[in-house]
This record gives structure tokens, C-alpha cells and sequence, in this order.
């Protein structure tokens, strides 16, 4: 047995089923071996920078470790950024590499980077093999702190190294040998913390839960939680699939891309329970000092880092609030749930108005709108980063049991499309949607669609979209160049070229869908999702429809008069656009 050979075996005795990849020479020893076995897929990729993002997309839509590999040098410095989102986001991922042979080490060999000091800042273990008798530990401890740790690990296996016969740690001074295994501790905090935590919460008269990902799996717990004490409960962007937004007592997202209700929520309350989240914008938060605080996290690391809790309880979400619930009380006074019910149905009729607002030619928040109410029960729907990312947070109402993510911490670009590739190799049964502005698209994301047309006949539902919102502009750059920092759109650095998304899309086999009017919404949405194959459906968007934030501060008013007085070519346009917005949102739908 090759060493290659025994890391595909151990590999699939972890429970490693597919992995996703670009080959190299410097992993041509592992490639060979993954052939031999035939019992682990492989993915193959357009760039290994979307293989790691399909892996992160395969831990955060099945809760298992993501796997993705390439060669050394610049294979593995391509890698990277996806494993930035996977930190960022903290879900288990492993990454393979190649590297240089261990014979030239120190040479300044071609493609001889030091990968291990490259990947020290993003992976909570990474180490390269030197012996084959090391591989079988590395394996084993890069999987479990990966596992244990919500992170990434990265093994690096030096050309020559995967090649050698493989050889069993020995029982003797200077070897170490490991074994295969992880299931994740149920982990819930001392008493005296858990009673402290319910006399907070059962003083409280205006009580607040926040959500993120980390509560994912807790919804009947959630559900009683809030009824118990008559409590509103926002959402942190990735905690979106936790809760469906139809419940009345759950306002929304929070943040730049949130919502009125969750402002007001956050602004209103008199105690604050946080669950499962690391939501990075703490000025969303009440002010210190105006209210009682507790949180549940099982990283302790996150503890009290946004916002300073009285008890702070290291645990899993759903062990914890199963030992919380029952010390709760039922709070008699509704007053407080009556407000935030009444908030809530007020601004999704004012939602409602802005998306229905005329835009030149579509409204691009019409566009998320439309497409809510249509999708299956057991779709998942991913977004990239950038304004598409607002009316995915704020325009599609999540139903139970669908799934929906998108890189959160990290924030990148052009992780949509391989999101949406991982979910649907991790569900093949289930449609997949990705939202994506033509940024994204032009940026990395294009290429991908050549892997889906790769794959897309081995999927047992057909049903695979890309929804591209083509405006030919940075939109969320220009929004906030013109509202951070005050200035005009910049032309040069914003515009970008015009193209046939949809016209690409047929290029492949797929179905290509163009839509430049809004009245065409509708049917293109219908017509997309009972295709027999992926579709492309390209909508031409207006970029001057603004992002409006939940609470718009002076600087912020400022900022865009300032952008607008200093000469932005669109300044009719933007204005005569925001304008629509405000009345429509004031007064609600035109009829």
C-alpha cells in the first residue's frame, strides 16, 4: 500500500463519501489512489477556490465534514479564500494539498511554498507529512479538530512522500499511534449558571432572543422559548433557515441588511438572549446598560464578544434551552409580543410596497419577492454576497424546512454558484436556487456552471437555478461609496460590461430564461422551477433601487446628499428611485 492509498482508505473510515478538487502533479499520488478505490467521489471543479467552497456548502447543509483537495503552489494558495469562509462561518472542513518532494525542501523549488505557515492563521491544525509512519496521525487529528472545532484543517503531503510504501506507526519510543473517531459532546452548563440565566429572563418584562447558525436544529425549543416569554426573535444572516419568517413573533433579519421590526426590537427591549450566533455588528444591539443579557454558545470564545452578558452559558443550543425551558414562566402580559406582532405585519405590507415599486426595468427586490411564495417546501436557496444579499435577508420569507445560506463572516464574492453546486451534491433531491449579482457571475462564478453542466444528469431532481440580477454595476460598492463615504459612483471602478447570461446558459444545455420586465416575474419563476434541467434566468435590474438599511442615521443621510450633490451621473434617477421607496413603504403598494 502506497501512502496515497492509505489516506484515501482512512479517509473513507472517517465517513468520507465525496470530496471536491482540481488536480496537479502535486497530488497526483492521492488522485491515483482515490481512482484505485473507487469508493469516494470526486468532484472536479473549474478552480480550487470554489472547491473549497462547495466543501464549506456540504458541512453547513449536511453538518458533516467538507472535504476539497489541489495540488500545491498555486492550487493551494487558490484554496484559501474558501477556507477563510469556512473559519469565518466556523464549520468543519479538511483541505488536502500537494507539495514539492520533501528531497528539495528548502530548494526554492518550483511550486515549494511553506504551506503550513501559509494556512497557520486559517486552519486550526495544519501540518505537512515528513515520513510515511506521521500520515496516519495527521489524518486523524486534522479530522477530529476539525470536527470538534467547527473549523478547517489542512494536510500537506509532499509529492514523494504519497508515493512511498506506507508504513504503520511502530510501538516504540518516537512514534504515536491514533485511531479513527469524533461524535460531538451534548455540552450543557452548571446549574447555578442555568438558574442565574432564567431569573434574568423571567424579570424581564421586553425580552429579545437572537439567532444565528449555531441554533440551527432548535426550532420547537425556539418556538416555546418565545411563546414562554412573550418574546420577538430576530435573526443573524446565517441563522435565516432557523426560524420561518411566517411565524409572527419572528421579525427578520438584523443588521445593514435587516429589518424595521428587529431594529425596533433590539432598540425596545429590556433583556436580550442570544443564541448560537456571532453577528458581527454590535451598534444593531442595545445600548449598554439598557438591557439584562444572556447568551448560549458552544465556542466560549464567542461568549460576551458583541455584546457584555450577566451569565454566559457554554453549551449546545438545543441541550441548553432544553435545560432552560423549564425553569421559565409564562409570562402573562402580552403587551410587549402584541407590539412586535402588530410591527411585524405592518412591514410586510411595507415590504410589500417598496418590491412592487416601478424600477427601470425590474425591481430588484420584486425579483426575490416573486420568487418566496413559489418555492417548494424543501428548496435551498443560497446568495451571494453583495446587494443581491439584501433581498435574499429581507425579501424571501423562509418556509419551514427550507435551507438557506451564504458567506457570512468572510462576506465573499462568488461563493453563490458553489454553494449551490455543494448543496445539490449533498441533496440531490432537492431544488437548489442561487441569487447572484453579475459581479459574482463575471468574477468566478461562470466557470461553474461548466461543472453543473458536468454533473447535472446524475442529480436525482433536475432543478438547479442560478437567478442573476444583472444591473452592470457593483451595486453594493456603489451604495456604499455613495452612502459611507459621501462620493459619486465611480464609473471606472463600478461599471462593468454587459452580457448574455442566459444566452451562456443555453450555450450548455440548460434552459435560459431573460426577463426585462417585471410583469414577466412570475411566469419566469414557474417556468424555472418545473424545467427538466438547470436553468439561467437573467433579470435585468435597475441598480439605482436603494438598499434601504433599517435605521438610517444622520451620517448616512449626509453621506448620500453629499454623493448626490457632488455630481453622481444618476443623481435624477437615484432620487426619483428612493423617493418610490419611501412613499411606498409609507403608504404601501400602488394600485
Amino acid at each position: 500500500m502506497k501512502v496515497g492509498d492509505f489516506v484515501v482508505e482512512r479517509l473513507h473510515a472517517w465517513g468520507v463519501r465525496r470530496i471536491y478538487g482540481y488536480p496537479g502533479d502535486g497530488i497526483n499520488g492521492v488522485t491515483g489512489a482515490l481512482q484505485r478505490a473507487g469508493n469516494i467521489e470526486f468532484i472536479q471543479a473549474r478552480h480550487e477556490e470554489m472547491a473549497a467552497f462547495m466543501a464549506v456548502a456540504h458541512a453547513k447543509f449536511t453538518g458533516e465534514l467538507g472535504v476539497c483537495f489541489s495540488t500545491g503552489g498555486p492550487g493551494a494558495t487558490h484554496m484559501i479564500t474558501g477556507l477563510y469562509d469556512a473559519k469565518l462561518d466556523h464549520v468543519p472542513v479538511l483541505a488536502i494539498c500537494g507539495q514539492a518532494e520533501a528531497t528539495v525542501r528548502g530548494a526554492n523549488y518550483q511550486q515549494e511554498l511553506n504551506l503550513d505557515r501559509m494556512f497557520a492563521d486559517v486552519a486550526g491544525f495544519a501540518q505537512e507529512a515528513s515520513s510515511p509512519a506521521q500520515v496516519r496521525h495527521l489524518i486523524d487529528r486534522g479530522i477530529r479538530v476539525a470536527k470538534a472545532g467547527n473549523c478547517p484543517s489542512v494536510l500537506i503531503f509532499p509529492k514523494d512522500i504519497q508515493d512511498q510504501d506506507y508504513e504503520e506507526p511502530a510501538v516504540a519510543h518516537g512514534f504515536t499511534r491514533s485511531g479513527v473517531g469524533y461524535r460531538r459532546p451534548k455540552i450543557v452548563p452548571d446549574d447555578t449558571e442555568l438558574a442565574r440565566a432564567a431569573e434574568i429572563l423571567n424579570a424581564g418584562n421586553k425580552v429579545a432572543i437572537l439567532i444565528g447558525a449555531g441554533a440551527r436544529g432548535t426550532a420547537p425549543q425556539l418556538i416555546e422559548l418565545a411563546d414562554r416569554l412573550g418574546a420577538g426573535v430576530a435573526k443573524a444572516l446565517l441563522g435565516k433557515d432557523v426560524l420561518s419568517d411566517d411565524l409572527p413573533f419572528v421579525t427578520g433579519a438584523i443588521g445593514l441588511l435587516g429589518t424595521e421590526p428587529s431594529w425596533d426590537l433590539m432598540q425596545g427591549c429590556d433583556t436580550l438572549l442570544m443564541i448560537g450566533t456571532g453577528f458581527p455588528w454590535s451598534e444593531f444591539l442595545p445600548k449598554d446598560g439598557s438591557a439584562r443579557a444572556v447568551q448560549i454558545d458552544i465556542e466560549p470564545s464567542m461568549l460576551s464578544l458583541r455584546y457584555p452578558a450577566e451569565v454566559n452559558l457554554h453549551g449546545d443550543a438545543a441541550t441548553t434551552l432544553n435545560a432552560l425551558l423549564p425553569r421559565l414562566k409564562h409570562k402573562e402580559d402580552r403587551d410587549w409580543s402584541r407590539t412586535i406582532e402588530t410591527n411585524i405585519a405592518s412591514w410586510w405590507k411595507k415590504l410589500e410596497g417598496r418590491a412592487m415599486a416601478d424600477a427601470t426595468p425590474v425591481n430588484p427586490q420584486r425579483v426575490v419577492w416573486e420568487m418566496s411564495p413559489l418555492l417548494p417546501a424543501n428548496s435551498i436557496v443560497t446568495s451571494d454576497s453583495g446587494s443581491c444579499a439584501n433581498w435574499f435577508a429581507r425579501d424571501y420569507r423562509v418556509q419551514n424546512g427550507q435551507l438557506a445560506s451564504l458567506s457570512g463572516g468572510l462576506a465573499s464574492m462568488g461563493a453563490a454558484v458553489p454553494y449551490a453546486i455543494g448543496a445539490k451534491f449533498a441533496h440531490p433531491d432537492r431544488p437548489v436556487i442561487a441569487l447572484v449579482g453579475d459581479g459574482a457571475m463575471q468574477m468566478n462564478n461562470m466557470a461553474e456552471l461548466i461543472t453543473v453542466q458536468k454533473y447535472w444528469k446524475r442529480w436525482t431532481d433536475p432543478r438547479w437555478i442560478v437567478c442573476v440580477f444583472n444591473n452592470q454595476d457593483l451595486n453594493e460598492v456603489t451604495w456604499e461609496q455613495r452612502v459611507m463615504e459621501g462620493n459619486p459612483k465611480f464609473e471606472a471602478s463600478q461599471g462593468i460590461p454587459d452580457f448574455p447570461y442566459s444566452r451562456f446558459g443555453e450555450m450548455l444545455g440548460f434552459k435560459g430564461i431573460f426577463v426585462d420586465s417585471p410583469d414577466r416575474l412570475t411566469s419566469a419563476w414557474q417556468e424555472a422551477l418545473t424545467s427538466d434541467r438547470p436553468v439561467v434566468l437573467e433579470i435585468k435590474t435597475d441598480p439605482e433601487v436603494v438598499p434601504l438599511p433599517p435605521h438610517v442615521t444622520l451620517q448616512q443621510a449626509r453621506g448620500f446628499m453629499s454623493s448626490m450633490i457632488k455630481g453622481d451621473e444618476a443623481t435624477g434617477h437615484v432620487i426619483g428611485e428612493t423617493a418610490k421607496q419611501v412613499f411606498n413603504g409609507l403608504f404601501g403598494k400602488k394600485e
